[in-house]
């Protein structure tokens, strides 16, 4: 069993984690996704504004997958690895990428602003580059996401962390912004992982989850959810999400 720990791993301390595509989970670890299918209802959106904003844009993954962009598109990245990747295929379909982590942007400019699992949503500053009747679209992780997962590592949360993510305080920051809350749904979803390869790959990713990650630092933990995996297959969690839009009167 010490080998087979060793070998997942290992593997997983070394694939790389730039991006957001998270395809090398196939097969190792699965997630329900949303009823209400995201990319979809941001590509019939796109298809209809000349002027749109992704946020946090990550690779350009999600963006990517939308057929048709207005003439006007950008989106912004603040990390590094995820810069270059977002660059390299965004730019080509015409959309200025910006590596920030803040809003260069003049007042009144987008149709839509969008985001796909923000780390933060700047409401005040979406709504100053929103022109009037734009709208703000994202699907976001809501509260306690994957907390099964964070609670093994870092044990009992406070209730202020399980919280911090809650839909209602969204609308309610869009509305103390001047935002219209428009639409606000939001779900639970099983989630599962078949090997501690993945749940390695996981937290190096999702750095948020468990800051500060190492295999080394938790390499006691992870061999005891390693054995917990091996008799009682998979370990399973929940992610929460959350879709929000409002729009600018």
């Amino acid at each position: 069993m010490g080998g087979v720990f060793e070998d997942l791993v290992a593997e997983a301390s070394a694939v790389s984690v730039d991006g957001w595509d998270f395809s090398w989970l196939a097969g190792r670890a699965t997630e329900a996704r949303p009823s209400w299918g995201y990319q979809r209802l941001l590509r019939e959106r796109l298809a209809q504004v000349s002027a749109a904003l992704d946020l946090e844009t990550g690779g350009g993954e999600v963006l990517d997958g939308c057929p048709s962009l207005p003439p006007l598109m950008a989106a912004t990245e603040s990390w590094a690895p995820n810069i270059a990747k977002a660059a390299a295929r965004l730019r080509p379909r015409g959309v200025t990428v910006v590596a920030t982590a803040g809003f260069p942007f003049r007042d009144n400019v987008f149709d839509l602003v969008s985001s796909r699992h923000p780390v933060t949503t700047r409401w005040a500053e979406i709504a100053r580059v929103l022109r009037p009747g734009g709208t703000y679209f994202s699907q976001q992780v809501g509260p306690a996401s994957v907390f099964e997962l964070v609670e093994f590592f870092l044990g009992p949360q406070p209730e202020a962390a399980r919280n911090s993510r809650h839909p209602d305080r969204a609308a309610a920051a869009a509305s103390a912004a001047g935002l219209e809350v428009v639409d606000l749904r939001s779900e639970s979803l099983r989630t599962e992982f078949f090997d501690i390869g993945a749940v390695v790959y996981f937290l190096r990713k999702v750095i948020w989850m468990v800051p500060g990650f190492t295999v080394e630092q938790y390499r006691g933990k992870l061999r005891e959810l390693h054995e917990k995996i091996e008799r009682d297959s998979p370990f399973v969690a929940h992610t929460t999400r959350f879709l929000i839009e409002a729009r600018k009167p």
